[in-house]
């Protein structure tokens, strides 16, 4: 019997999403889905949501929980891993609250900023553990891993472990579609290019039946700025550098230096910026799971429809050779995209079927994509580099060259934030020595 392990399983709604996905599958019928999760009690929530969904959708999969992972991995051909090191408290809190205190606002906080640096921190040990345990009992499976800070977790396990793995999000597949929608175009017969990195890959053509639409689109846009909208930065850099960027404008706020300023409050307004999104969405949701827990989880007439995750389709398609072409996160080997540096996770076209995963070559961005990606690239780098040597020097310079952290605090402040921030995480994050950064705090 093959075997789907789904670590973080205690992701209820996730977990019915992608493994209802795979239920649905006639290929996927017979595997075994095992479930880990450190949370005893959201693990039994799932395992009994799905057994529930199992049985209403007549599938013959077989679901086992697991109190421990190395079981649960064993004999895998696929990990799933959706895990959340430190949880929304105390680590997320921690994120957002010790950078106001140095006027420090963000809005996501899981990409990069200081509090995805200190996000990647806490996971990256965990995923190399996870990695090394694959690397024992399950050595040929594929891991598919959607936990953020997408770039640095999935770079980390495909430069210091032998594992396959590929970055999954869920920006590329509903880009194109929703900025269509948000401008009232038709979105059927619609032919695209998008290549970057996770959570700032740029849709680079946009045509329908050969025709671009691009002048379309930026002329809609710019009628569209004239009033406040929920998509107001994105349209901003599409104005500016001429492309449209595949994530949020909540998030991409926070990847530039341009938009969360002290100096200039009005920003925030006139480009409609959430500051603490995430935390307001966290609250929310652990709210709304204690309103939907017995619908979901005792619902006798649970069911589900396909989502838009990757995750099923690429087992279906390597279980099956029928290619699946999707928006995968990969090194950037062979110069997929010549103008990023080799050792960064881009995220570009991928084709899965019965030989694995298989990146496109896309070449060349515009210098001008390349140049914001970098911006990006350069603090995920330092963040793997501070997290595999254990450098406090490394961690600065990440925080340093982080573009919304340096265009708000003078270096010295930098280094007290990241300072407090690692007192403060504790046994959450790996140590970091503070005599090895005395040349910075010389």
């Amino acid at each position: 019997m093959k075997k789907i392990t789904f670590i973080g399983a205690g992701s209820t709604i996730f977990a019915k999403n992608v493994l209802g996905d795979c239920m649905l599958s006639p290929a996927l019928q017979s595997f075994e889905f095992a479930l880990f999760d450190i949370d005893p009690k959201r693990l039994s929530e799932s395992e009994a949501m799905l057994n529930q969904l199992k049985k209403n959708l007549k599938s013959d999969v077989m679901i086992k929980s697991y109190t421990e992972r190395i079981p649960a991995l064993s004999g895998a051909s696929y990990v799933i891993n959706a895990i959340q090191v430190g949880g929304y408290k105390p680590s997320t809190v921690i994120d957002f609250e010790i950078p106001k205190k140095y006027g420090l606002e963000q809005t996501i906080a899981d990409t990069i900023g200081i509090g995805g640096i200190f996000r990647a921190l806490r996971t990256i040990p965990v995923m190399l553990d996870l990695a090394k345990d694959m690397e024992n009992v399950c050595p040929d499976a594929w891991l598919l891993n959607y936990t953020n800070p997408m770039a640095s977790l999935t770079g980390v396990v495909l430069r210091y472990t032998s594992i396959k793995a590929v970055g999954l999000c869920h920006s590329v597949q509903v880009c194109t579609r929703d900025l269509l929608e948000s401008l009232d175009l038709p979105a059927d017969g619609i032919e695209e290019r998008i290549a970057g990195i996770n959570h700032m890959a740029w849709l680079l053509e946009i045509k329908r039946n050969g025709e671009d639409l691009y002048p379309e689109i930026k002329r809609r846009a710019k009628e569209k700025q004239k009033e406040q909208h929920n998509d107001m930065v994105r349209f901003e850099l599409m104005d500016k550098f001429g492309y449209y960027v595949t994530e949020s404008s909540e998030h991409n706020a926070e990847y530039h230096p341009y938009f969360i300023k002290r100096n200039y409050p009005e920003l925030l307004e006139k480009f409609n910026i959430p500051l603490d999104e995430y935390p307001r969405r966290c609250e929310q949701q652990i709210a709304d799971w204690e309103k939907m827990r017995d619908s979901i989880v005792e619902n006798e007439q649970l069911t589900h429809v396909r989502s838009h995750e990757y995750g099923s389709r690429i087992i279906e398609a390597m279980e099956t050779n029928q290619p699946f072409v999707f928006g995968g996160n990969v090194l950037n080997e062979g110069n997929l995209i010549s103008n990023l540096p080799s050792k960064a996770v881009v995220e570009v076209p991928c084709v899965a079927d019965r030989n694995g995963i298989k990146p496109c070559y896309m070449g060349e961005l515009p210098e001008q994509l390349a140049a914001l990606n970098r911006t990006n690239i350069n603090t995920q780098l330092l963040t793997i580099e501070a997290a595999v040597t254990g450098s406090r020097d490394h961690l600065y310079q990440a925080a340093f060259l982080d573009p919304h952290t340096a265009a708000e605090l003078s270096l010295d402040d930098i280094v007290a934030l990241c300072d407090d921030l690692i007192q403060a995480h504790g046994d959450w994050i790996p140590d970091f020595p503070k005599e090895e950064a005395e040349a910075i705090n010389s």
